[in-house]
């Protein structure tokens, strides 16, 4: 099962980097890095990515920014929904793809853009992500496409992971888990 852990200021400080880092790789085998608002992103995406790469992550992933995921050796990139034009360009440039998704049609749609992988949200409750799709969506969307399909949302304890995992979760993303 894929452990993906999505950073945000609240469990990611550069201040500690590798002792946040190690934290979350007990943990997780994929990590990315994820901070909306932050004008320095570019310049702390490749302080994170050197520093992820010594902690045996899987893939170390950037949010959004297929240039950057290039031009720091990323693994990948994890686009937005709003962000499945650039699903090509990121393949072209052989990065590793994962799309945020809400709807079966948009998993459907990513895996045909060629997305190699999924998230899927929310499907708990979680902050200001509106109102949960729970594992029935869940289980629709993992047989109704081929790539990964990641459970993304409110995710908080192993049972909530087992319950992803039974849906046919190919994993499972969270901030809070991780931190």
């Amino acid at each position: 099962m894929i452990f993906y852990a999505v950073t945000d200021p609240s469990t990611l400080d550069f201040k500690h980097l590798d002792a946040d880092l190690e934290r979350i790789a007990h943990k997780a085998s994929m990590i990315v890095y994820r901070d909306k608002y932050n004008a320095d992103y570019a310049s702390q995406a490749k302080t994170f990515i050197d520093h992820a790469r010594k902690f045996g992550f899987d893939k170390v992933v950037l949010h959004g920014d297929v240039e950057l995921a290039e031009r720091y050796n990323a693994h990948g990139v994890h686009l937005r929904s709003d962000q499945f034009g650039q699903i090509s360009t990121a393949k072209s440039k052989g990065l590793f793809v994962i799309v945020s998704t809400h709807s079966t049609q948009e998993a459907k749609e990513a895996q045909a853009l060629g997305s190699d992988m999924v998230t899927f949200s929310p499907i708990f409750e979680t902050p200001n992500k509106g109102k949960p799709v729970g594992l029935e969506a869940l289980r629709e969307v993992v047989h109704s496409v081929s790539i990964p399909v990641i459970a993304l949302g409110g995710i908080l304890n192993d049972e909530q992971i087992k319950a992803c995992k039974e849906a046919g979760a190919s994993g499972i993303a969270s901030i809070r888990y991780f931190a």
